[in-house]
């Protein structure tokens, strides 16, 4: 268990000196790598790793994180993390991913007060506050679940309404959008049927989401 910062420091050299000697040319070839085709957007949570979760390499996911995996309209960090994706790197695949076990959702639900991040919990409780008949019609032990699940489909939605996006499908770019949960309890990613390619449809596809999320067997 690590006990101290230079733990850190010890154990990056382990893991530096593991990776040359297992792959010779690992960080050389890295240099050049940047060239992702997958544009990741998770939740903070430490459970979560991308590239593991997915099983590509440094340089193959882009990744943006935050608390429960939120997408804002006014969130310059994540807005300009996606432009950078999609105008710079050309991304052909953005996934926004919640997870089942979040601790910001659940907060949310709860209506449970933290602090300073109970501003950016506003954003999930919106989504509760949205779905609310969805959510009252569900047994109480499947809410946490479904608000996890409807939270990744509204911040796909988000995504799909940006002007990066707008601009991307209006120029022809080819980009798509995904909206996925990851379960820690299982290692599995789950689909929550939201694939967005173009502007045209996205009502039709956002209450077929939520169609799922509502009529999932749950146990």
């Amino acid at each position: 268990m690590t006990t101290s910062i230079q733990d850190l420091f010890t154990h990056n050299r382990a893991w530096a000196a593991q990776m040359e000697r297992d792959r010779p040319g690992f960080f050389t070839n890295l240099k050049s790598q940047q060239n992702p085709k997958y544009m990741w957007i998770g939740c903070s949570d430490s459970r979560v790793p991308a590239n593991q979760i997915t099983g590509l390499e440094p340089g193959e996911v882009f990744v943006h994180r935050n608390v429960a995996n939120v997408v804002v309209h006014s969130d310059l960090n994540a807005l300009s993390t996606i432009q950078f994706a999609v105008e710079r790197l050309k991304v052909e695949h953005i996934m926004v991913v919640g997870h089942y076990g979040c601790s910001g959702v659940q907060a949310a639900l709860e209506g449970a007060r933290i602090g300073l991040a109970d501003n950016w919990l506003r954003h999930i409780q919106d989504v509760r506050d949205r779905h609310r008949d969805l959510l009252d019609g569900l047994p109480e032990q499947f809410r946490y679940d479904a608000l996890v699940e409807l939270n990744a489909i509204e911040q796909v939605i988000n995504v799909a309404q940006t002007t990066v996006m707008q601009d991307a499908w209006l120029r022809g770019q080819n980009v798509t959008l995904h909206g996925w949960v990851y379960g820690v309890h299982d290692g599995l990613l789950q689909d929550m049927h939201l694939t967005v390619a173009a502007t045209e449809g996205l009502d039709s596809l956002y209450r077929a989401a939520i169609a799922g999320v509502a009529h999932a067997k749950r146990a």
